[in-house]
């Protein structure tokens, strides 16, 4: 059983920056992340996904630029760099876990949600103006 914790999120102004940290039970190496986030009354949304064995990572179209996904596996730790934030990104942010698979399905369903097995708890971003 995999175990996922997030931490990090905070109420901050237009235009800061936040880091969002997922600390996992297990080595990471094995399983593909990501972090989604959810915002009242908007469906989840995959922001930034990171396959590890390749180094690689991908974005949404919506935050490229101002989140920069990356991992720890000495820390067992997930992070996720949040700059520029806007009114836009309140949500609460989640961190996901899946079996690693192969490169080419990762890079097709990443932002996925369905398709991870392993979920945290959330950490809220509140972000004001």
């Amino acid at each position: 059983q995999v175990q996922l914790v997030e931490s990090g999120g905070d109420s901050v102004q237009s235009g800061g920056s936040l880091t969002l940290s997922c600390v996992v039970s297990v080595y990471p190496y094995s399983y593909s992340m990501a972090w989604f986030r959810q915002a009242p009354g908007k469906e989840r949304e995959g922001v930034a996904g990171i396959y590890v064995t390749h180094g690689v990572t991908d974005y949404a179209d919506s935050v490229k630029g101002r989140f920069f996904i990356s991992q720890d596996n000495d820390k067992k730790t997930l992070y996720l760099q949040i700059d520029s934030l806007s009114a836009e990104d309140t949500a609460m942010y989640f961190c996901a876990a899946r079996e690693r698979g192969s490169y080419a399905d990762w890079a097709l369903s990443w932002a996925l949600g369905d398709r991870y097995n392993y979920w945290g708890q959330g950490t809220q971003v509140t972000v004001s103006s």
